[in-house]
């Protein structure tokens, strides 16, 4: 298993974060990761690309 610093991880969200039309296996492609390895980074640093069609929607109340 390889290890990644955290300034790697960090530039890996960025770039996708930066590139609206990238896809999450593209940026995965161009740092040389599987995208669930890029993905768990995501999630890691707080989530999806900001302005996300996801994170626009109301969360849902549980009661």
């Amino acid at each position: 298993m390889k290890h990644y610093s955290a300034e790697f991880k960090s530039d890996a969200v960025a770039l996708y974060r930066s590139r609206p039309g990238a896809t999450m296996k593209s940026a995965a492609t161009d740092f040389g990761v599987k995208a669930e390895t890029l993905r768990n980074w995501i999630r890691a640093a707080g989530g999806r690309r900001s302005g996300s069609a996801l994170r626009s929607r109301p969360l849902p109340v549980w009661r």
